[in-house]
């Protein structure tokens, strides 16, 4: 989870990705955002993230990009 904040840091430094529930309804995490975001969880966590998976409710929250991630890598 720590690596997954550093990448969201970089991506968007400046807020609060521990406590935020709704980056993507907030417009924290824009479409450019989120294409950085994928890009760089499939190479940090070696997971494909499919078009389905590409919903607010994976992405509104590190808890719910998390999630999606472990579920990617038990696939």
């Amino acid at each position: 989870m720590e690596e997954l904040l550093e990448i969201l840091e970089d991506i968007i430094p400046g807020e609060d990705y521990e406590n935020s529930t709704t980056l993507v309804d907030d417009n924290i995490l824009d479409s450019f955002a989120i294409i950085s975001l994928v890009a760089a969880i499939e190479d940090n966590f070696g997971v494909v993230v499919s078009p389905a998976e590409l919903v607010p409710d994976n992405f509104n929250s590190a808890e719910a990009l998390w999630a999606m991630i472990t579920r990617l890598q038990d696939e």
